[in-house]
């Protein structure tokens, strides 16, 4: 039987479109083992169709119909086909980096069959040095980006040795949690959660004027409607360009230990002027600054389920200040602002004041009105901490992992970062059609971060 789908993961199936495929991704690089012959890479492939314990999160399809009442649920299939979900492929030479960016931005354009579990894995051989690379997009409707990169952890290890589980193989069994009960205890749970649901919602009135409040007395708090109409508010395409660049995390928490800041300060001060100085060279900077909206993780350290479990705030970009100073201390005001007025606030709360945030953007998608009114924030920057130690995937090392995520109807650009091993990788996906010499902003975050080293020293 079906089971019906949480609204914060069906919102994502709605409006998808050819334009708007709505699936996050992943781009990992390994080094293969010592001894590793010219058929290594097909062995994995091989190896890897031969799977027949399939998790059951990655059996799920998306159904909708008169058992459903039209609502979107998960429906299990039971004859999946590894040989259309993993896939594996070569790069034309040279085998350049810049050849297996050019493949992840075709295959990252391309919609998931909804016909069956919406994800896929395509294994890629063919770099110059020696390397493979795996690139991996699942839909959003079955896990948010968080979610995906715990997948990853727990499906490589800190030992070269060890035999890991492919990600989309079941994992092996946790004991059950003290709080799971027997069945009158979950409805107990049950109607506590409601009690809570509705306290939680009538205590969000409050807060919801006093963020209205703090906004008419203070320019550091943001609200949706204040960012301005920019080249990167615009009707996008499905076409898909990505870009993608790594630095040492080091770096960045240096200038954020002496600026005060944190580590998603000084990479939305990186984006900025990678913003700034790319609309600049296009005679496009808009008066006032970007604004960014930047997810908040509302997952547990022991959750590691599917779905979504994602929050979010607004902050100014400062991109009307030349000063990487300045620009970088505003940020940083802005922020904090941010964070004040999720202060104290229950999950629930939280999403419910993060639907506000992007409730906007999610209109403008469906009707089209982006054309004609001011974006509720001008892009999506996301900043997920990843594993900090180096990792093996059976004897292969880790050796860089760069995020795509979703550009949709008037959002053009989304950079996505996520740290692992004492890096910092970014990865900007953007409409191929809207947003020309996207190479320009990997330029920009460099200068960027040395600018505010220099400010800063």
């Amino acid at each position: 039987m079906p089971s019906f789908m949480a609204p914060t993961s069906a919102m994502f199936l709605v409006p998808e479109s050819r334009d708007q495929p709505m699936h996050v991704g992943g781009l990992q690089l390994f080094e293969t083992p010592d001894g590793a012959g010219p058929d290594y890479l097909t062995e994995v492939y091989r190896q890897a169709l031969a799977e027949t314990d399939i998790a059951p999160m990655f059996r799920r399809r998306p159904y909708r119909g008169l058992a459903t009442l039209g609502q979107w649920a998960w429906a299990e299939d039971d004859e999946i086909d590894l040989e259309h979900h993993i896939r594996h492929s070569a790069l034309p030479r040279p085998g350049r980096i810049r050849e297996l960016l050019a493949l992840a931005s075709r295959l990252h354009g391309t919609l998931l069959d909804r016909h069956r579990p919406l994800w896929e894995t395509h294994l890629i051989e063919g770099l110059n040095d020696g390397r493979f690379a795996v690139y991996s997009k699942t839909h959003h409707a079955l896990m948010d980006g968080v979610s995906a990169l715990r997948l990853m952890e727990r499906s490589l290890s800190t030992d070269p040795d060890a035999h890991v589980p492919l990600p989309y193989a079941t994992q092996p069994s946790r004991p059950p949690r003290e709080s799971d009960g027997d069945g009158e205890n979950q409805l107990v749970q049950a109607l506590r959660t409601g009690a809570s649901a509705l306290n939680d919602a009538i205590g969000l009135t409050p807060r919801l004027l006093a963020i209205g409040a703090s906004a008419i007395r203070d320019q550091a708090t943001t609200l949706p409607g204040q960012a301005p109409r920019s080249m990167l508010n615009v009707p996008i395409t499905g076409s898909r360009r990505f870009a993608a660049d790594d630095w040492e995390l080091a770096r960045i928490k240096a200038v954020g230990k002496a600026a005060g800041a944190t580590v998603n300060d000084v990479v939305l001060a990186m984006c900025a002027a990678a913003l700034r100085e790319y609309l600049i060279s296009e005679d496009a900077l808009p008066d006032a600054p970007l604004v960014a909206m930047t997810p908040v993780s509302l997952r547990t350290s022991d959750d590691e389920g599917g779905g979504n479990a994602v929050g979010a705030i607004l902050a100014s970009l400062a991109t009307d200040l030349a000063d990487p100073e300045q620009r970088l201390l505003a940020i940083r005001a802005s922020t904090r602002k941010a964070k004040e007025s999720l202060a104290g606030l229950s999950q629930l709360q939280v999403t419910a004041l993060s639907g506000a945030v992007m409730a906007p953007m999610l209109v403008n998608t469906a009707l089209g009105s982006h054309r004609y009114v001011r974006p509720a924030f001008n892009l999506v920057i996301s900043n997920v901490p990843g594993p900090r130690e180096t990792l093996y995937w059976n004897g292969s090392r880790l050796d860089g992992m760069y995020p795509l995520s979703i550009p949709v109807a008037g959002q053009a650009l989304n950079i996505t970062v996520t740290t692992y091993a004492g890096r910092a990788y970014f990865g900007l996906t953007g409409c191929r059609a809207s947003l020309p010499h996207m190479q320009r902003l990997l330029n920009g975050l460099d200068e960027g971060l040395a600018g505010l080293e220099k400010a800063f020293a």
